[in-house]
């Protein structure tokens, strides 16, 4: 039994170690403290001089993962890629809560 115990720690310990950081910083988080903010073609951008590369790895993560999710329409739909993610990126600077960041056409960002 005192095998099976330890066992069981040990994975326990082995899947915190590879789980990533326990205080991650989610979009919604980086949003409100004016790190990222949305851009008009329907990805996210790093709105800082010098983020922490925490920030980037998120960016880059957040828009791939919308990059696939865009391509998947776009199949489904017979459009092209960029209609679909500049749709959605007029869709998420609408909801775009006020104080923070967005990037319109010119490329600028602004607190909304």
């Amino acid at each position: 039994m005192h095998r099976a115990l330890r066992f069981a720690a040990l994975l326990l310990l082995c899947s915190g170690l590879f789980a990533g950081p326990a205080f991650a910083l989610s979009l919604s988080e980086a949003k409100a403290q004016g790190l990222v903010g949305e851009k008009i073609d329907g990805f996210v951008g790093i709105v800082v001089a010098s983020p922490p590369a925490e920030v980037r790895q998120l960016v880059e993560q957040v828009n791939s993962q919308r990059r696939q999710k865009y391509d998947e329409v776009a199949k489904q739909r017979g459009v092209p890629l960029d209609a679909v993610a500049k749709i959605t990126g007029e869709k998420q600077l609408e909801r775009t809560p006020a104080g923070q960041y967005f990037a319109g056409a010119d490329g600028q960002w602004r607190r909304k």
